[in-house]
């Protein structure tokens, strides 16, 4: 196994930008990414991974209560990630905070039935702070669980480029956010995704002070990391860092590529490419 991908959306005909943002945002994602969006049967998807020796942890979505859009299903996610396991470990809940005592039920339901790993948010897309007390119950359920927490940090491609950025915010992204949660969760393990852009030195400080919180380097090119960012993962916070690509809108090849000829040391590139998930996540 070259590596284990923490972070992979689907590229599936119920996964299309259109149905989870509507129209407006679906094109502006693409134009943000640059990228032309391709639908392939779940076989295909997973053939990808299977073809780099890699396994990935799929990610579900629901942000219900701000698009008005249905979810795609914890279910079909999960599925996926069952039937296809030469390519996928499993798979990451994602359940709408605002949806209450049900958010919870689904919670519980996701873990304990269909064998998810984690429970996921998108703070922008859902429009919430995490350290927001009314959803300190869907924490206090995942140590009873004990699964781990990821968060989206730093900016969004949701609504980049639109008037008023689509109606999303980024004041709901910032990783500082999390430190809230981190001290009063000791206890639970936390996933910051993403280098966190503007905020990278904020994450940084946090991945030094709170032992509970890790980061996923999904949604960023290597050869585009900072020099302070490098800097952390080649030396200090080692064991901090995961890898994950953000599948479909990079590349997996793309990201590898460029991680293992970034001038990491071999065991460094060793520990984030699959050791620190395995540690970190118990894989």
């Amino acid at each position: 196994m070259r590596a284990i991908d923490v972070h992979a959306h689907l590229s599936t005909a119920p996964y299309r930008y259109e149905k989870r943002f509507g129209k407006d945002v679906a094109e502006a994602l693409k134009s943000y990414y640059r990228v032309k969006e391709v639908v392939r049967s779940e076989e295909e998807m997973a053939q990808e991974f299977v073809d780099l020796d890699v396994k990935a942890l799929l990610v579900a979505w629901d942000s219900e209560t701000v698009t008005g859009l249905p979810p795609v299903s914890n279910d079909y996610v999960a599925k996926v990630a069952r039937d296809f396991p030469d390519a996928f470990l499993g798979a990451w809940a994602m359940i709408d905070p605002w949806k209450g005592e049900v958010a919870i039920r689904e919670l519980e339901r996701c873990v304990k039935e269909l064998g998810m790993i984690g429970l996921k948010f998108q703070p922008s897309a859902q429009a919430f702070f995490p350290n927001d007390r009314r959803f300190y119950p869907l924490y206090e359920k995942c140590l009873e669980l004990k699964v781990p927490v990821a968060f989206h940090t730093g900016t969004t491609g949701l609504g980049a480029g639109l008037p008023g950025g689509g109606g999303y915010r980024l004041k709901y992204t910032r990783p500082i956010y999390l430190d809230d949660v981190a001290a009063d969760f000791p206890e639970l393990t936390i996933i910051a995704i993403h280098p966190s852009w503007p905020w990278q030195d904020e994450m940084i400080a946090i991945l030094l002070h709170k032992a509970n919180v890790y980061n996923d380097l999904s949604g960023w090119a290597p050869k585009y990391f900072s020099e302070t960012l490098k800097r952390e993962i080649n030396g200090r916070l080692q064991d901090k860092f995961l890898f994950g690509s953000d599948y479909p809108e990079i590349p997996v090849k793309r990201w590898l590529d460029e991680f293992e000829s970034g001038g990491y040391k071999p065991e460094v590139i060793e520990k984030v490419l699959y050791r620190n998930a395995q540690r970190i996540l118990g894989l």
